[in-house]
């Protein structure tokens, strides 16, 4: 077990660290989900930010496994870190290395940012349809892989019930 990785249930939204990732679409508009709750919490200022991007860097949208920041408005954390995960039944034979990306490029903007922590929900598993035990080895495995990098940053994967913080557990061996 890795001492810098911490599961536990709870609302994203409330999580009182350096930066949150959102499981978002690629419009940066908000939508359902993990993405529309921050969105909700943090306020007018998340949405702003998301345009300015999409004005500046990414018009066609955020491609699947990219991340970029914002602040978090209203949020305990400092910025929102938006990320694509794939559409499982869209991604063919690309769907695991598409999620790894979107951790993987999730916390290197976290350590950009200057980061310590930063909390993570269950990406893409939910109307994107990740299966839920692939998606969670994808994860456990990306996020283990970056900190042995002697990357210092503790992440936080935080579900929103303990039904899917013991299925997350029991996939990863802890």
């Amino acid at each position: 077990m890795n001492e810098n990785i911490i599961i536990k249930t709870g609302e994203i939204t409330n999580e009182n660290v350096c930066a949150i990732v959102d499981a978002a679409n690629s419009s940066l508009m908000g939508g359902g989900g993990v993405d529309g709750a921050i969105h909700r919490a943090g306020g007018p200022a998340i949405l702003e930010a998301c345009k300015k991007i999409r004005q500046t860097q990414y018009p066609d949208g955020l491609p699947t496994g990219e991340a970029v920041a914002t602040t978090a408005g209203n949020l305990p954390a400092k910025y929102v870190i938006h990320t694509v995960g794939p559409v499982y039944h869209n991604c063919g034979n690309r769907c695991d290395s598409l999620l790894a990306a979107a951790y993987e490029n999730s916390l290197k903007q976290a350590m950009k940012l200057g980061c310590k922590d930063v909390a993570f929900p269950a990406i893409s598993t939910g109307i994107y349809g990740y299966p839920k035990e692939a998606a969670a080895r994808i994860a456990y495995k990306t996020v283990k892989a970056f900190l042995s990098k002697g990357h210092d940053i503790k992440v936080y994967f935080v579900f929103h019930s303990n039904e899917n913080k013991q299925f997350f557990e029991k996939v990863v061996g802890q």
